[in-house]
Protein backbone atom coordinates (compact mmCIF):
# COMPACT_ATOMS: atom_id res chain seq x y z
CA UNK A 1 0.00 0.00 0.00
CA UNK A 2 1.49 3.53 -0.57
CA UNK A 3 1.61 6.10 1.30
CA UNK A 4 0.95 10.27 1.19
CA UNK A 5 1.43 13.48 2.84
CA UNK A 6 -1.17 15.75 3.62
CA UNK A 7 -0.13 19.43 1.49
CA UNK A 8 -3.83 21.37 1.28
CA UNK A 9 -6.79 21.13 1.93
CA UNK A 10 -10.66 22.75 0.81
CA UNK A 11 -13.73 21.10 2.56
CA UNK A 12 -13.70 17.36 1.10
CA UNK A 13 -11.20 18.01 -1.70
CA UNK A 14 -7.57 17.69 -0.50
CA UNK A 15 -3.70 17.24 -1.83
CA UNK A 16 -1.11 14.97 -0.87
CA UNK A 17 2.78 13.97 -1.77
CA UNK A 18 2.71 11.03 -2.60
CA UNK A 19 5.78 8.93 -1.76
CA UNK A 20 4.28 5.66 -3.69
CA UNK A 21 2.04 4.70 -6.50
CA UNK A 22 -2.10 5.26 -6.74
CA UNK A 23 -4.42 4.94 -8.90
CA UNK A 24 -7.63 6.72 -10.18
CA UNK A 25 -10.77 5.87 -7.97
CA UNK A 26 -8.09 4.17 -5.37
CA UNK A 27 -10.20 4.04 -1.64
CA UNK A 28 -7.74 5.84 0.99
CA UNK A 29 -7.87 6.04 4.63
CA UNK A 30 -7.08 10.00 5.74
CA UNK A 31 -5.91 11.29 8.96
CA UNK A 32 -5.59 9.60 12.18
CA UNK A 33 -9.43 8.83 12.51
CA UNK A 34 -9.19 6.91 8.95
CA UNK A 35 -11.57 8.78 7.33
CA UNK A 36 -12.62 7.41 3.65
CA UNK A 37 -11.45 8.77 0.19
CA UNK A 38 -11.22 8.49 -3.00
CA UNK A 39 -8.62 9.44 -5.43
CA UNK A 40 -10.23 11.53 -7.93
CA UNK A 41 -6.90 12.78 -10.13
CA UNK A 42 -3.01 12.17 -10.14
CA UNK A 43 -0.48 14.71 -11.14
CA UNK A 44 3.55 13.91 -10.91
CA UNK A 45 4.01 13.70 -7.36
CA UNK A 46 0.59 14.76 -6.15
CA UNK A 47 -2.59 13.18 -5.53
CA UNK A 48 -6.11 14.93 -5.14
CA UNK A 49 -8.64 13.00 -2.83
CA UNK A 50 -12.32 13.51 -1.99
CA UNK A 51 -13.16 12.52 1.69
CA UNK A 52 -16.62 11.40 2.00
CA UNK A 53 -17.14 12.79 5.36
CA UNK A 54 -16.07 15.04 7.69
CA UNK A 55 -13.04 16.33 7.18
CA UNK A 56 -13.23 18.62 10.21
CA UNK A 57 -10.11 18.52 12.18
CA UNK A 58 -7.50 17.67 9.56
CA UNK A 59 -4.72 19.85 8.89
CA UNK A 60 -1.33 19.42 6.67
CA UNK A 61 0.90 17.13 7.78
CA UNK A 62 -1.44 14.41 8.25
CA UNK A 63 -0.83 10.96 6.64
CA UNK A 64 -2.92 9.34 3.94
CA UNK A 65 -2.52 5.79 3.28
CA UNK A 66 -3.68 3.71 -0.62
CA UNK A 67 -5.82 0.45 -0.08
CA UNK A 68 -4.47 -0.66 -3.96
CA UNK A 69 -8.46 -1.05 -4.19
CA UNK A 70 -10.59 0.92 -5.83
CA UNK A 71 -13.65 2.39 -3.88
CA UNK A 72 -15.97 -0.99 -3.39
CA UNK A 73 -19.03 -2.01 -1.03
CA UNK A 74 -20.40 -5.21 -0.01
CA UNK A 75 -22.98 -7.02 -1.86
CA UNK A 76 -24.75 -9.70 -0.22
CA UNK A 77 -28.19 -11.15 1.40
CA UNK A 78 -27.60 -8.77 3.88
CA UNK A 79 -28.97 -5.64 1.91
CA UNK A 80 -32.52 -6.59 1.84
CA UNK A 81 -34.90 -5.25 4.05
CA UNK A 82 -31.69 -2.89 5.93
CA UNK A 83 -31.44 1.09 5.79
CA UNK A 84 -27.70 2.41 4.96
CA UNK A 85 -26.15 5.99 3.99
CA UNK A 86 -24.85 6.59 0.96
CA UNK A 87 -21.05 4.48 1.08
CA UNK A 88 -23.58 1.57 2.77
CA UNK A 89 -22.99 1.84 6.02
CA UNK A 90 -25.85 0.45 7.93
CA UNK A 91 -27.80 3.13 9.65
CA UNK A 92 -30.36 0.73 11.73
CA UNK A 93 -29.26 -0.46 15.18
CA UNK A 94 -26.86 2.07 15.79
CA UNK A 95 -25.88 2.54 19.19
CA UNK A 96 -25.31 6.27 18.36
CA UNK A 97 -27.51 8.89 16.49
CA UNK A 98 -24.75 9.47 14.31
CA UNK A 99 -22.23 7.58 12.18
CA UNK A 100 -18.91 7.33 13.49
CA UNK A 101 -16.36 8.71 11.05
CA UNK A 102 -13.92 6.36 9.74
CA UNK A 103 -13.49 3.32 7.80
CA UNK A 104 -14.67 0.18 9.73
CA UNK A 105 -15.90 -3.25 9.27
CA UNK A 106 -19.76 -3.70 8.94
CA UNK A 107 -21.16 -6.31 11.27
CA UNK A 108 -22.00 -9.62 10.16
CA UNK A 109 -25.07 -11.25 9.55
CA UNK A 110 -25.57 -15.32 10.13
CA UNK A 111 -27.71 -16.58 7.70
CA UNK A 112 -28.95 -20.33 6.57
CA UNK A 113 -27.09 -21.29 3.75
CA UNK A 114 -27.50 -24.38 0.83
CA UNK A 115 -24.41 -25.05 -0.81
CA UNK A 116 -26.33 -25.45 -4.47
CA UNK A 117 -22.88 -27.03 -5.99
CA UNK A 118 -20.46 -29.87 -5.50
CA UNK A 119 -16.28 -30.43 -5.24
CA UNK A 120 -14.81 -30.82 -8.38
CA UNK A 121 -17.19 -28.67 -10.42
CA UNK A 122 -16.28 -26.32 -12.62
CA UNK A 123 -17.88 -22.64 -11.81
CA UNK A 124 -18.15 -19.50 -14.45
CA UNK A 125 -18.17 -15.74 -12.93
CA UNK A 126 -21.53 -14.80 -11.70
CA UNK A 127 -22.69 -18.09 -11.29
CA UNK A 128 -24.96 -19.11 -7.95
CA UNK A 129 -22.76 -21.08 -5.67
CA UNK A 130 -25.44 -21.56 -2.75
CA UNK A 131 -28.95 -19.77 -1.80
CA UNK A 132 -30.29 -17.97 1.42
CA UNK A 133 -33.00 -19.30 2.86
CA UNK A 134 -34.12 -16.51 5.91
CA UNK A 135 -37.14 -17.11 8.31
CA UNK A 136 -38.27 -13.76 6.97
CA UNK A 137 -37.62 -11.72 3.77
CA UNK A 138 -37.05 -13.27 0.17
CA UNK A 139 -34.88 -16.19 -0.66
CA UNK A 140 -31.88 -15.18 -2.18
CA UNK A 141 -28.28 -16.68 -4.51
CA UNK A 142 -25.34 -16.85 -3.50
CA UNK A 143 -22.95 -15.68 -6.42
CA UNK A 144 -19.46 -16.05 -7.95
CA UNK A 145 -18.19 -12.64 -8.10
CA UNK A 146 -18.30 -11.73 -11.92
CA UNK A 147 -13.94 -10.99 -11.89
CA UNK A 148 -14.03 -14.98 -10.47
CA UNK A 149 -14.00 -18.67 -12.12
CA UNK A 150 -12.48 -21.66 -11.49
CA UNK A 151 -12.77 -25.32 -9.59
CA UNK A 152 -14.48 -25.90 -6.59
CA UNK A 153 -11.95 -27.38 -4.24
CA UNK A 154 -14.54 -27.10 -1.26
CA UNK A 155 -17.86 -26.44 -0.20
CA UNK A 156 -19.32 -26.24 3.36
CA UNK A 157 -22.22 -27.92 4.28
CA UNK A 158 -25.45 -26.73 4.77
CA UNK A 159 -25.99 -24.40 7.43
CA UNK A 160 -25.99 -21.32 9.65
CA UNK A 161 -23.11 -18.88 8.60
CA UNK A 162 -21.91 -15.26 8.64
CA UNK A 163 -22.05 -13.32 5.44
CA UNK A 164 -18.47 -13.02 5.53
CA UNK A 165 -16.93 -16.34 6.40
CA UNK A 166 -15.45 -18.20 3.30
CA UNK A 167 -17.83 -20.96 2.40
CA UNK A 168 -16.29 -22.07 -0.92
CA UNK A 169 -12.71 -22.16 -1.93
CA UNK A 170 -12.35 -21.94 -5.98
CA UNK A 171 -9.35 -22.74 -7.67
CA UNK A 172 -9.05 -20.43 -10.91
CA UNK A 173 -7.31 -21.41 -14.37
CA UNK A 174 -3.92 -20.01 -12.89
CA UNK A 175 -3.61 -21.82 -9.98
CA UNK A 176 -4.79 -19.71 -7.67
CA UNK A 177 -6.96 -20.08 -4.60
CA UNK A 178 -9.78 -17.69 -3.60
CA UNK A 179 -12.32 -18.09 -1.03
CA UNK A 180 -15.65 -16.82 -1.66
CA UNK A 181 -18.31 -16.09 1.23
CA UNK A 182 -22.09 -14.74 0.74
CA UNK A 183 -20.91 -11.35 0.35
CA UNK A 184 -18.37 -9.67 -2.51
CA UNK A 185 -16.96 -6.67 -2.76
CA UNK A 186 -17.30 -4.25 -6.00
CA UNK A 187 -16.32 -1.19 -7.10
CA UNK A 188 -19.93 1.34 -7.16
CA UNK A 189 -18.01 2.95 -10.65
CA UNK A 190 -17.64 -0.24 -12.51
CA UNK A 191 -20.79 -1.48 -14.65
CA UNK A 192 -21.67 -5.10 -13.17
CA UNK A 193 -20.71 -7.12 -16.83
CA UNK A 194 -23.54 -9.23 -18.35
CA UNK A 195 -24.19 -12.01 -21.46
CA UNK A 196 -26.39 -9.99 -23.08
CA UNK A 197 -28.60 -6.94 -23.26
CA UNK A 198 -32.53 -8.09 -24.31
CA UNK A 199 -35.40 -5.95 -26.04
CA UNK A 200 -38.04 -4.92 -24.02
CA UNK A 201 -40.39 -7.64 -22.98
CA UNK A 202 -43.10 -5.67 -20.88
CA UNK A 203 -43.74 -2.70 -18.90
CA UNK A 204 -42.98 -2.13 -15.55
CA UNK A 205 -46.20 -1.63 -13.78
CA UNK A 206 -46.78 1.66 -11.01
CA UNK A 207 -50.40 1.51 -10.25
CA UNK A 208 -50.93 4.67 -11.30
CA UNK A 209 -52.79 5.25 -14.00
CA UNK A 210 -51.66 8.40 -16.17
CA UNK A 211 -47.87 6.39 -15.75
CA UNK A 212 -49.14 2.62 -16.83
CA UNK A 213 -52.21 3.78 -19.48
CA UNK A 214 -50.86 7.23 -20.63
CA UNK A 215 -46.99 7.21 -20.95
CA UNK A 216 -45.51 3.76 -19.34
CA UNK A 217 -41.91 2.46 -18.91
CA UNK A 218 -40.46 -0.91 -20.45
CA UNK A 219 -38.60 -3.25 -18.09
CA UNK A 220 -35.34 -2.08 -17.98
CA UNK A 221 -35.97 0.77 -19.09
CA UNK A 222 -35.31 4.35 -17.55
CA UNK A 223 -37.50 7.70 -16.75
CA UNK A 224 -37.31 11.17 -15.71
CA UNK A 225 -39.77 12.94 -12.85
CA UNK A 226 -39.04 16.39 -13.27
CA UNK A 227 -40.45 18.95 -11.17
CA UNK A 228 -40.39 22.37 -9.40
CA UNK A 229 -40.92 22.25 -5.29
CA UNK A 230 -44.00 21.43 -4.41
CA UNK A 231 -45.12 18.90 -7.16
CA UNK A 232 -45.15 15.88 -5.17
CA UNK A 233 -41.84 14.55 -6.46
CA UNK A 234 -40.80 12.75 -3.40
CA UNK A 235 -44.42 11.42 -2.74
CA UNK A 236 -45.22 9.78 -6.07
CA UNK A 237 -41.56 8.35 -6.09
CA UNK A 238 -42.48 6.80 -3.09
CA UNK A 239 -46.32 5.69 -3.77
CA UNK A 240 -43.92 3.85 -7.01
CA UNK A 241 -41.94 2.20 -4.97
CA UNK A 242 -45.21 0.99 -3.00
CA UNK A 243 -47.24 -0.35 -5.74
CA UNK A 244 -44.74 -1.07 -8.31
CA UNK A 245 -44.58 -4.78 -9.58
CA UNK A 246 -40.52 -4.80 -9.46
CA UNK A 247 -39.19 -7.77 -6.84
CA UNK A 248 -36.60 -5.37 -5.41
CA UNK A 249 -36.99 -1.66 -4.70
CA UNK A 250 -33.55 0.36 -3.88
CA UNK A 251 -34.76 3.88 -2.77
CA UNK A 252 -31.71 6.26 -2.71
CA UNK A 253 -32.75 9.47 -1.28
CA UNK A 254 -30.01 11.64 -2.72
CA UNK A 255 -29.19 15.07 -0.83
CA UNK A 256 -32.74 14.83 0.55
CA UNK A 257 -33.83 16.98 3.28
CA UNK A 258 -33.63 15.38 6.32
CA UNK A 259 -37.52 15.49 7.57
CA UNK A 260 -38.58 13.84 4.49
CA UNK A 261 -35.89 10.70 4.71
CA UNK A 262 -37.09 10.52 8.06
CA UNK A 263 -40.82 9.97 6.92
CA UNK A 264 -39.74 7.49 4.50
CA UNK A 265 -37.69 6.13 6.98
CA UNK A 266 -40.60 5.61 9.76
CA UNK A 267 -43.26 4.93 7.40
CA UNK A 268 -41.95 2.11 5.36
CA UNK A 269 -40.60 -0.47 8.01
CA UNK A 270 -44.70 -0.50 8.55
CA UNK A 271 -46.00 -0.90 5.26
CA UNK A 272 -47.41 -4.10 3.88
CA UNK A 273 -46.42 -5.28 0.64
CA UNK A 274 -49.73 -5.72 -1.77
CA UNK A 275 -48.27 -8.64 -3.86
CA UNK A 276 -47.17 -11.02 -0.56
CA UNK A 277 -49.27 -9.23 2.22
CA UNK A 278 -45.89 -8.81 4.06
CA UNK A 279 -43.60 -6.08 5.25
CA UNK A 280 -42.64 -4.17 2.08
CA UNK A 281 -39.27 -3.20 3.41
CA UNK A 282 -38.33 -7.55 3.44
CA UNK A 283 -38.06 -6.35 -0.57
CA UNK A 284 -36.58 -2.85 -0.07
CA UNK A 285 -33.00 -1.12 0.15
CA UNK A 286 -33.28 2.41 1.19
CA UNK A 287 -30.40 4.16 0.91
CA UNK A 288 -30.57 7.22 2.85
CA UNK A 289 -28.14 10.57 2.14
CA UNK A 290 -29.69 13.78 3.45
CA UNK A 291 -28.35 17.08 2.58
CA UNK A 292 -26.47 17.90 5.69
CA UNK A 293 -24.42 14.94 5.08
CA UNK A 294 -20.71 15.03 3.49
CA UNK A 295 -21.44 16.46 0.43
CA UNK A 296 -18.77 13.92 -1.44
CA UNK A 297 -20.77 11.00 0.16
CA UNK A 298 -24.09 12.37 -1.77
CA UNK A 299 -22.07 11.97 -5.49
CA UNK A 300 -21.08 8.55 -4.26
CA UNK A 301 -24.71 7.48 -3.08
CA UNK A 302 -26.14 7.35 -6.83
CA UNK A 303 -23.07 4.70 -7.83
CA UNK A 304 -23.97 3.15 -4.50
CA UNK A 305 -27.78 2.48 -5.05
CA UNK A 306 -27.26 1.43 -9.08
CA UNK A 307 -24.45 -1.17 -8.04
CA UNK A 308 -26.76 -2.76 -5.15
CA UNK A 309 -29.42 -2.60 -7.75
CA UNK A 310 -27.17 -4.42 -10.51
CA UNK A 311 -26.53 -7.27 -8.23
CA UNK A 312 -29.87 -8.03 -7.51
CA UNK A 313 -30.81 -7.99 -11.42
CA UNK A 314 -27.84 -10.48 -12.12
CA UNK A 315 -29.81 -12.97 -9.28
CA UNK A 316 -32.83 -12.85 -12.16
CA UNK A 317 -34.61 -10.22 -10.63
CA UNK A 318 -36.93 -7.36 -11.97
CA UNK A 319 -35.22 -4.32 -10.09
CA UNK A 320 -36.49 -1.30 -9.81
CA UNK A 321 -34.45 2.04 -8.37
CA UNK A 322 -36.10 5.12 -7.21
CA UNK A 323 -33.10 8.22 -7.25
CA UNK A 324 -34.22 11.16 -5.06
CA UNK A 325 -32.75 13.35 -6.68
CA UNK A 326 -30.29 13.87 -9.60
CA UNK A 327 -30.63 17.63 -8.98
CA UNK A 328 -28.95 17.38 -5.59
CA UNK A 329 -25.96 14.56 -6.91
CA UNK A 330 -25.77 17.48 -10.06
CA UNK A 331 -24.89 20.07 -7.31
CA UNK A 332 -22.73 17.93 -5.20
CA UNK A 333 -20.72 17.44 -8.72
CA UNK A 334 -20.68 21.27 -9.35
CA UNK A 335 -19.47 21.84 -5.50
CA UNK A 336 -16.30 19.29 -5.76
CA UNK A 337 -16.25 20.55 -9.50
CA UNK A 338 -15.30 24.36 -8.07
CA UNK A 339 -12.67 22.64 -5.21
CA UNK A 340 -10.90 21.39 -7.97
CA UNK A 341 -10.37 24.65 -9.98
CA UNK A 342 -11.95 22.70 -12.61
CA UNK A 343 -13.75 25.47 -15.25
CA UNK A 344 -17.20 25.40 -14.79
CA UNK A 345 -19.62 24.61 -17.53
CA UNK A 346 -23.84 25.79 -18.30
CA UNK A 347 -25.09 26.78 -15.14
CA UNK A 348 -22.05 26.31 -13.10
CA UNK A 349 -21.83 22.55 -13.55
CA UNK A 350 -18.79 20.68 -14.49
CA UNK A 351 -18.66 19.94 -18.32
CA UNK A 352 -18.48 16.24 -17.45
CA UNK A 353 -22.08 16.77 -16.47
CA UNK A 354 -23.58 14.93 -19.31
CA UNK A 355 -21.79 12.18 -19.52
CA UNK A 356 -21.79 11.36 -15.68
CA UNK A 357 -25.59 11.29 -16.12
CA UNK A 358 -25.69 9.22 -19.47
CA UNK A 359 -23.27 6.76 -17.49
CA UNK A 360 -25.70 6.82 -14.65
CA UNK A 361 -29.06 6.27 -16.50
CA UNK A 362 -27.17 3.60 -19.20
CA UNK A 363 -27.05 1.21 -16.24
CA UNK A 364 -30.69 0.65 -17.14
CA UNK A 365 -31.76 -2.48 -18.92
CA UNK A 366 -33.10 -5.71 -19.40
CA UNK A 367 -30.55 -8.44 -19.39
CA UNK A 368 -29.35 -12.24 -19.55
CA UNK A 369 -27.36 -12.01 -16.75
CA UNK A 370 -23.70 -14.09 -16.60
CA UNK A 371 -25.22 -17.43 -14.87
CA UNK A 372 -27.82 -17.24 -17.80
CA UNK A 373 -30.96 -15.48 -15.66
CA UNK A 374 -33.11 -12.82 -17.08
CA UNK A 375 -33.56 -9.65 -14.68
CA UNK A 376 -33.99 -5.95 -15.14
CA UNK A 377 -33.18 -2.71 -13.93
CA UNK A 378 -35.38 0.26 -14.25
CA UNK A 379 -34.30 3.14 -13.43
CA UNK A 380 -36.43 6.38 -12.16
CA UNK A 381 -34.70 9.72 -11.40
CA UNK A 382 -36.24 12.60 -9.92
CA UNK A 383 -34.76 16.11 -11.05
CA UNK A 384 -35.46 19.45 -9.24
CA UNK A 385 -35.20 22.20 -11.73
CA UNK A 386 -34.80 25.73 -10.25
CA UNK A 387 -38.18 27.72 -10.24
CA UNK A 388 -39.44 24.75 -12.30
CA UNK A 389 -37.40 25.62 -15.39
CA UNK A 390 -36.63 22.41 -17.23
CA UNK A 391 -34.61 24.29 -19.92
CA UNK A 392 -31.77 24.09 -16.67
CA UNK A 393 -28.84 21.99 -17.53
CA UNK A 394 -29.93 18.82 -15.90
CA UNK A 395 -33.19 18.31 -16.32
CA UNK A 396 -31.88 18.93 -20.39
CA UNK A 397 -29.62 16.60 -20.30
CA UNK A 398 -31.42 13.95 -18.46
CA UNK A 399 -34.02 14.52 -21.02
CA UNK A 400 -31.33 13.27 -23.69
CA UNK A 401 -30.57 10.04 -21.84
CA UNK A 402 -34.43 8.48 -20.90
CA UNK A 403 -37.12 7.12 -23.22
CA UNK A 404 -39.67 8.68 -20.48
CA UNK A 405 -40.45 11.93 -19.11
CA UNK A 406 -42.95 12.10 -16.14
CA UNK A 407 -43.08 15.97 -16.00
CA UNK A 408 -44.95 17.85 -12.60
CA UNK A 409 -46.76 20.75 -13.04
CA UNK A 410 -47.28 23.30 -10.49
CA UNK A 411 -50.99 24.23 -11.41
CA UNK A 412 -52.24 20.63 -10.88
CA UNK A 413 -50.20 19.81 -7.75
CA UNK A 414 -51.53 23.13 -6.30
CA UNK A 415 -55.42 22.27 -7.16
CA UNK A 416 -54.31 19.22 -5.09
CA UNK A 417 -54.24 16.80 -8.68
CA UNK A 418 -52.35 13.60 -8.07
CA UNK A 419 -50.13 12.74 -9.59
CA UNK A 420 -49.50 16.27 -10.72
CA UNK A 421 -48.23 14.93 -14.31
CA UNK A 422 -48.62 17.48 -17.17
CA UNK A 423 -49.90 14.94 -20.00
CA UNK A 424 -49.16 17.95 -22.05
CA UNK A 425 -45.34 18.08 -21.64
CA UNK A 426 -44.83 14.29 -20.55
CA UNK A 427 -44.17 11.52 -23.21
CA UNK A 428 -42.97 7.65 -23.54
CA UNK A 429 -41.03 6.35 -26.25
CA UNK A 430 -41.36 2.86 -25.06
CA UNK A 431 -45.60 2.99 -26.20
CA UNK A 432 -45.50 1.18 -29.60
CA UNK A 433 -43.22 -1.63 -27.91
CA UNK A 434 -45.78 -1.94 -25.46
CA UNK A 435 -49.09 -1.60 -27.69
CA UNK A 436 -48.88 -5.59 -28.18
CA UNK A 437 -48.25 -6.19 -23.93
CA UNK A 438 -51.75 -4.63 -23.75
CA UNK A 439 -53.30 -6.48 -26.36
CA UNK A 440 -52.27 -9.83 -24.34
CA UNK A 441 -53.16 -7.99 -21.37
CA UNK A 442 -56.89 -7.56 -22.77
CA UNK A 443 -57.12 -4.69 -24.00
CA UNK A 444 -56.52 -4.32 -27.68
CA UNK A 445 -58.41 -0.84 -27.90
CA UNK A 446 -55.38 0.74 -25.44
CA UNK A 447 -53.72 2.52 -28.14
CA UNK A 448 -56.84 3.89 -29.88
CA UNK A 449 -58.16 4.91 -26.46
CA UNK A 450 -55.21 6.46 -24.80
CA UNK A 451 -54.70 8.56 -28.45
CA UNK A 452 -57.97 9.57 -27.82
CA UNK A 453 -57.21 10.78 -24.27
CA UNK A 454 -54.39 12.62 -25.20
CA UNK A 455 -56.34 14.33 -28.04
CA UNK A 456 -58.96 15.42 -25.58
CA UNK A 457 -56.36 16.97 -22.90
CA UNK A 458 -54.82 19.11 -25.53
CA UNK A 459 -57.94 20.43 -26.98
CA UNK A 460 -58.96 21.39 -23.42
CA UNK A 461 -55.72 23.50 -23.47
CA UNK A 462 -56.40 25.41 -26.50
CA UNK A 463 -60.66 25.55 -25.65
CA UNK A 464 -59.85 26.92 -21.74
CA UNK A 465 -58.03 29.82 -23.04
CA UNK A 466 -60.55 30.65 -25.58
CA UNK A 467 -63.24 30.00 -22.98
CA UNK A 468 -61.82 32.54 -20.64
CA UNK A 469 -62.41 35.05 -23.70
CA UNK A 470 -65.35 34.52 -24.61
CA UNK A 471 -67.35 32.58 -21.74
CA UNK A 472 -67.67 28.78 -21.93
CA UNK A 473 -71.58 28.54 -22.64
CA UNK A 474 -70.73 30.94 -26.15
CA UNK A 475 -68.69 27.79 -27.34
CA UNK A 476 -70.02 25.49 -29.70
CA UNK A 477 -71.55 22.80 -28.70
CA UNK A 478 -68.99 20.27 -29.86
CA UNK A 479 -66.11 22.44 -28.22
CA UNK A 480 -68.41 22.11 -24.49
CA UNK A 481 -68.64 18.68 -25.36
CA UNK A 482 -64.66 18.51 -25.52
CA UNK A 483 -64.27 20.08 -22.35
CA UNK A 484 -66.90 17.80 -20.65
CA UNK A 485 -65.14 14.80 -21.81
CA UNK A 486 -61.70 16.21 -20.97
CA UNK A 487 -62.62 17.03 -17.54
CA UNK A 488 -63.88 12.93 -17.38
CA UNK A 489 -60.80 11.62 -18.22
CA UNK A 490 -58.95 14.13 -16.08
CA UNK A 491 -61.10 13.57 -12.93
CA UNK A 492 -62.57 10.38 -13.58
CA UNK A 493 -59.51 8.30 -14.96
CA UNK A 494 -56.25 10.38 -14.53
CA UNK A 495 -56.52 12.06 -10.86
CA UNK A 496 -55.90 9.33 -7.89
CA UNK A 497 -55.87 9.90 -4.28
CA UNK A 498 -52.88 8.48 -2.30
CA UNK A 499 -55.07 8.64 0.50
CA UNK A 500 -57.87 6.29 -0.84
CA UNK A 501 -57.32 2.19 0.14
CA UNK A 502 -59.13 1.58 -3.00
CA UNK A 503 -57.34 4.13 -5.33
CA UNK A 504 -53.90 4.33 -4.45
CA UNK A 505 -53.03 1.30 -6.62
CA UNK A 506 -54.69 0.53 -10.05
CA UNK A 507 -54.36 -3.11 -11.49
CA UNK A 508 -53.99 -3.45 -15.19
CA UNK A 509 -57.49 -5.15 -15.57
CA UNK A 510 -59.08 -2.22 -13.52
CA UNK A 511 -56.70 0.38 -15.82
CA UNK A 512 -58.33 -1.19 -18.50
CA UNK A 513 -61.94 -1.55 -17.68
CA UNK A 514 -62.13 2.34 -16.75
CA UNK A 515 -60.51 3.25 -19.66
CA UNK A 516 -63.18 1.64 -21.88
CA UNK A 517 -66.03 2.99 -19.39
CA UNK A 518 -64.75 6.76 -20.28
CA UNK A 519 -64.06 6.02 -23.76
CA UNK A 520 -67.87 4.44 -24.57
CA UNK A 521 -69.40 7.65 -22.74
CA UNK A 522 -67.24 10.39 -24.69
CA UNK A 523 -68.69 7.79 -27.63
CA UNK A 524 -72.24 8.28 -26.43
CA UNK A 525 -71.90 11.56 -25.57
CA UNK A 526 -70.83 12.36 -28.78
CA UNK A 527 -73.36 10.42 -30.51
CA UNK A 528 -75.99 12.49 -27.88
CA UNK A 529 -74.93 15.94 -29.36
CA UNK A 530 -74.88 15.20 -32.85
CA UNK A 531 -78.04 14.24 -32.23
CA UNK A 532 -79.19 17.49 -30.65
CA UNK A 533 -78.84 16.79 -27.35
CA UNK A 534 -77.89 19.97 -24.89
CA UNK A 535 -74.42 19.07 -23.63
CA UNK A 536 -75.89 21.03 -20.27
CA UNK A 537 -78.33 17.78 -19.63
CA UNK A 538 -74.96 15.40 -20.33
CA UNK A 539 -73.73 17.58 -17.20
CA UNK A 540 -76.61 16.81 -15.20
CA UNK A 541 -76.52 13.11 -15.98
CA UNK A 542 -75.74 11.16 -12.70
CA UNK A 543 -74.26 8.44 -13.81
CA UNK A 544 -71.46 10.94 -14.96
CA UNK A 545 -70.63 11.99 -11.29
CA UNK A 546 -70.46 8.20 -10.68
CA UNK A 547 -67.82 7.70 -13.74
CA UNK A 548 -65.99 10.34 -11.73
CA UNK A 549 -65.73 8.82 -8.59
CA UNK A 550 -65.01 5.02 -9.91
CA UNK A 551 -61.53 5.10 -8.65
CA UNK A 552 -62.54 5.86 -5.48
CA UNK A 553 -65.50 3.63 -4.78
CA UNK A 554 -64.69 0.82 -6.90
CA UNK A 555 -61.80 -1.07 -5.53
CA UNK A 556 -59.77 -4.02 -6.90
CA UNK A 557 -62.40 -6.50 -5.84
CA UNK A 558 -65.24 -4.76 -7.27
CA UNK A 559 -65.08 -5.57 -11.19
CA UNK A 560 -68.04 -7.27 -11.47
CA UNK A 561 -69.24 -3.62 -10.10
CA UNK A 562 -67.55 -2.00 -12.86
CA UNK A 563 -69.60 -4.43 -15.62
CA UNK A 564 -72.82 -2.97 -14.12
CA UNK A 565 -71.87 0.83 -14.18
CA UNK A 566 -71.56 0.17 -17.86
CA UNK A 567 -74.98 -0.95 -18.40
CA UNK A 568 -76.44 1.52 -16.25
CA UNK A 569 -74.44 4.07 -18.64
CA UNK A 570 -75.91 2.22 -21.86
CA UNK A 571 -79.11 3.18 -19.62
CA UNK A 572 -78.66 6.30 -18.79
CA UNK A 573 -78.17 7.39 -22.34
CA UNK A 574 -80.44 5.35 -23.66
CA UNK A 575 -83.68 6.91 -21.74
CA UNK A 576 -81.51 10.56 -22.01
CA UNK A 577 -82.35 9.86 -26.30
CA UNK A 578 -83.03 6.59 -27.66
CA UNK A 579 -81.37 7.18 -31.06
CA UNK A 580 -78.27 8.21 -29.35
CA UNK A 581 -76.78 4.81 -28.23
CA UNK A 582 -75.17 2.73 -30.59
CA UNK A 583 -75.45 -0.98 -30.65
CA UNK A 584 -72.29 -2.77 -29.66
CA UNK A 585 -72.95 -1.52 -25.12
CA UNK A 586 -69.03 -1.06 -23.46
CA UNK A 587 -66.18 -3.23 -25.22
CA UNK A 588 -65.62 -6.13 -23.48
Amino acid sequence: MSGAVLTWIAGPVLRARSDGPFRINEAVAVGPRRLLGEVIRLQDEEIVVQVYEDTSGLRPGDGVSGSGLPLAVPLGPALLGNIFDGLLRPLGGAKSAYIQPGIFARPATVFPFEPAVSVGQRLTPGQAFGRVTPAQGRAQQCLIPPDRQGRVLSIVAAGDYADDVPLCELEAPDGQHHPIAMSHLWPVRRVRPVAQTLPVSGPMLTGQRILDALFPIARGGKAALPGGFGTGKTVLQESLAKGCDADVIVYVGCGERGNEMAGVLHEFPQLEDPQTGRPLMERTVIIANTSNMPVAAREASIYTGVTVAEYFRDQGLNVALMADSTSRWAEALREVSGRLGELPGEGGYPAYLSSRLAGFYERASRVRALNGSEGSLTIIGAVSPPSGDFSEPVTTHTKRYVRCLWALDYARAHARFFPAINPLIAYSEDVPELESWWERAGNPQWAAIRRRFLTLLEQQAQLERMARIVGKDALPPQQQLALLCAELVNEGFLRQSSLSENDRFCSPQRQSAMMRLVDRFITLAAQAVAAEVEVEALQQLPILRRLHRMGEELGEHDMDKLDVLGAELETAFARLHPGAVAAGGVAK
